[in-house]
């Protein structure tokens, strides 16, 4: 059996994942950046995976407020 989602609830697990996906984004940049004189694979796996989380940012900012962002951010 389905359950139901109301719009609400929707919009309100779309901006949940948003915001992890932000933390995760912001985190990945940090790793990055720590991993880049040591550990220049690990800095770059880092760096694949920011890239990752920063499209699942724009899309699901693109969703909750469509036509905000640009392509040039």
């Amino acid at each position: 059996m389905t359950d139901v989602v109301d719009s609400d609830e929707l919009l309100r697990r779309i901006q949940r994942s948003r915001t992890c996906a932000r933390e995760e984004l912001l985190a990945c940049r940090a790793r990055s950046a720590d991993l880049s004189q040591t550990d220049p694979d690990g800095a770059r796996d880092a760096h694949v995976r920011g890239l990752a989380y920063e499209a699942v940012v724009r899309v699901l900012d693109e969703i909750v407020t469509p036509g905000r962002s640009t392509d040039g951010d």
